[in-house]
């Protein structure tokens, strides 16, 4: 009796890796998947994953939603872009920031300077289930997170929109996601910005 092969386990999906010149910072709405697909894209490019909000706990030794009782968001705001100037110096990496990172005027500047920026996007309804009864969002506090996620979209797309790339990652899953992001990236570094 001849032994029968054994079934062979589905491919993995060969994503290209090629070179990464300076920081990818992943910009884009609570709820988006930064850190998510973040942690996937550093897995793919071999680099250290660093989530700015993460940062900056340890930094100041509180919670983001301790750090907005205490100090209020315009203090959160000057400590995250001392966090994130620090975490662009160095090596190349993969940085999640949080979604209102960007209004600072000097955390902009850094990230558009320092980093290849990558604004992640998706529908608001998405955002909002994805967010809905997440106690650690400070700016969700007793507040209807679909209201909270059409202001940021009218506050904050603006300011999104000087990101180097644009990926609409809608609600798929993560693996299709990360398909894109690096597409994105290997476009975006071909062309020669």
């Amino acid at each position: 009796m001849t032994a029968q092969p054994e079934p062979s386990a589905p491919e993995p999906v060969a994503r290209p890796v090629f070179p990464l010149p300076k920081t990818v910072a992943l910009v884009g709405l609570m709820g988006v998947g930064k850190t998510t697909i973040g942690r996937r894209l550093a897995d793919h490019f071999g680099l250290p994953f660093v989530d700015a909000d993460e940062e900056i706990e340890k930094a100041a030794g509180m919670s983001i939603a301790d750090i907005f009782a205490k100090y209020g968001e315009k203090e959160f705001r000057e400590g995250e872009q001392r966090v994130i100037a620090r975490l662009l110096e160095g090596e190349p990496r993969i940085l999640a920031t949080g979604g209102g990172a960007l209004t600072h005027p000097l955390t902009r500047e850094k990230l558009k300077t320092h980093a290849i920026t990558l604004w992640l996007k998706t529908d608001i309804k998405v955002l909002a289930k994805r967010v809905a009864n997440r106690p650690h969002r400070p700016l969700l506090k007793d507040r209807n997170p679909i209201e909270v996620l059409k202001e940021h979209v009218k506050t904050r797309y603006p300011l999104y929109e000087i990101a180097d790339i644009s990926v609409d990652t809608g609600d798929q899953s993560h693996g299709k996601a990360l398909d894109q992001v690096v597409e994105a990236l290997r476009l975006h570094i071909a062309g020669g910005k």
